[in-house]
């Protein structure tokens, strides 16, 4: 190690130090995404996906949460403890997908289909979620539509290849799809996959439902293009689950390249590699240590949802607590 590296190591001890020091002065947990840097994941009391950490949200005493994250993530635990005061180090961090609709495109959308249920992805807006009769994640996206009446149309919103994954799923015909998408997943293409596979013989193959491969990729399995008992759809927490106890030499992922490292941790015996290596969410990355350690220090940016707002958000999104688990990896 030179001299520059190991300062360097120091330097990420002393912050990692003073973050938790200042964490427990404000009595406060930190709560972070799968895809937030590594060192960020590092320094938290916990790193999940969305339904892992909402329900982490819900469950925690503590006075303060930290959520590093994106922006409906501290809006669902602000939902869910609304007693709480619920922090963002970086308030601009947003999401591409929940961007692609508004409360008023569900007020319209409802009012063309009277009766459907509508299936909100967690990504979205608070005031999305309010219009919404249940949320889910892309852990329990299945369950969650599988508990609607078999008979009732259901408005699935707002990722258009998550809700073509549960239509498959499901065998939900009456299942509509709002036609959304998160920039970073959809760039991971069906070509790129096969081209990848096709050079690791070997590898598994782990791919996220928002990905824009997602549905291409059972369809190449079926054909022979993709190794059919090595290909797998799941969430990031099924990831998790999947990279425990997978015995493959190489594992390719298409997800955010965030989720590598709780993946490389989970299993280090493994190879990990990424379908697409640039497919990184800059929402995502926002939260830089230097960013937590100043939400930490002057106690900002603190998120709020309008009250009636997050009533009626509140009940979407407890149905989905109660539809599904996820696994969480705690430190």
């Amino acid at each position: 190690m030179t001299s520059g590296e190991a300062a360097e190591e120091r330097a990420g001890r002393d912050w990692a130090a003073e973050v938790r020091r200042l964490a427990a002065r404000r009595d406060a947990v930190i709560l972070a995404h799968n895809y937030q840097a590594p060192e960020i994941q590092d320094v938290a009391d916990h790193v999940g996906d969305s339904l892992a950490l909402s329900r982490l949200a819900a469950a925690s005493t503590a006075s303060v949460i930290v959520f590093a994250g994106v922006y409906f993530m501290a809006e669902t635990a602000k939902i869910l403890a609304p007693d709480r005061t619920v922090l963002i180090p970086e308030p601009g961090a947003g999401c591409s997908l929940a961007d692609t609709v508004t409360a008023q495109q569900v007020r319209e959308w409802k009012a063309g289909h009277p009766g459907a249920a509508v299936v909100a992805y967690v990504n979205t807006s608070a005031e999305v979620k309010a219009e919404s009769d249940l949320c889910c994640t892309s852990a329990n996206a299945a369950q969650v539509v599988a508990s609607v009446p078999a008979d009732r149309e259901i408005l699935f919103l707002p990722d258009q290849f998550l809700g073509a994954h549960v239509r498959r799923v499901t065998g939900r015909a009456n299942l509509h799809i709002w036609l959304g998408e998160c920039h970073v997943h959809a760039g991971i293409s069906p070509d790129e996959l096969r081209r990848k596979a096709s050079a690791e013989p070997a590898a598994e193959l782990f791919i996220h439902p928002e990905c824009g491969c997602s549905t291409a990729a059972l369809w190449q399995a079926g054909e022979g293009d993709l190794p059919p008992g090595r290909t797998r759809v799941l969430s990031t927490g099924g990831m998790l689950e999947a990279a425990r106890a997978t015995r493959a030499p190489a594992v390719l992922v298409a997800t955010e390249t965030g989720m590598l490292h709780q993946l490389r941790r989970a299993n280090p015996a493994v190879r990990w590699e990424p379908v697409n290596p640039g497919a990184v969410c800059r929402f995502m990355k926002m939260t830089t240590p230097a960013v937590l350690l100043r939400c930490l220090r002057e106690g900002v940016t603190e998120v709020t949802v309008e009250p009636g707002v997050a009533r009626r958000a509140r009940r979407a999104v407890q149905a989905m607590l109660a539809a599904g688990s996820s696994e969480v990896a705690a430190r």
